[in-house]
């Protein structure tokens, strides 16, 4: 791969699939972000995170065959990282209550300038307690962006119990934060 036009997603992974390492270091450019933000609003840990990211890249690197052409690479990229934390998980038997308040974002959105700091706390705590199911499916629908067809693939469930976990999400977020939007609207 050399220097010139940035090099567009699906050719990096076809340069990947031949096994040019330069390409496949494109996907991770691109992708190491989001997909690290994300593994750390499930697991709550830094290093616990860089091990996932780190371990779902090599997977989809050694799996890039049996990627499907034409479907979203993130969302693939997201299930093989949601299965990685899952079987960590399990093998560490840990439950994790606690969202850390050092995860929100440091430069206010409209609607963060509109909450308290102790509002958003009480939100990223709330988050953070979801069931790691609702959770992991309602960040990569708000935070990734992912369509629930998407976030489906990446959780291995369906399109329908994709929607119904967000939508659990976002029920059970506006109970506890019912007092603080009175609040604010008050």
């Amino acid at each position: 791969m050399g220097k010139g036009a940035p090099v567009e997603e699906p050719e990096l992974i076809r340069l990947s699939r031949t096994g040019d390492r330069q390409a496949f270091a494109g996907l991770v450019d691109l992708y190491w972000d989001r997909l690290y933000r994300w593994l750390y609003h499930l697991s709550h840990d830094q290093h616990q995170a860089e091990d996932i990211a780190q371990e779902a890249f090599l997977k989809a690197f050694t799996a890039l065959d049996s990627f499907a052409e034409g479907t979203r690479f993130q969302a693939w990229l997201f299930r093989i990282a949601f299965n990685a934390f899952v079987n960590q998980r399990k093998r560490r038997g840990k439950v994790i209550l606690a969202f850390p308040e050092a995860a929100a974002s440091e430069e206010p959105e409209p609607a963060e300038q509109l909450m308290s700091k102790e509002a958003l706390a009480h939100l990223a705590r709330a988050v953070g307690r979801l069931p790691a199911e609702f959770r992991a499916a309602f960040l990569l629908r708000v935070e990734e962006d992912l369509s629930f067809r998407e976030v489906a693939a990446a959780l291995n469930i369906t399109e329908e119990t994709a929607r119904w976990r967000v939508f659990k999400a976002r029920q059970k977020l506006l109970e506890v934060m019912k007092p603080h939007l009175a609040e604010n609207e008050g």
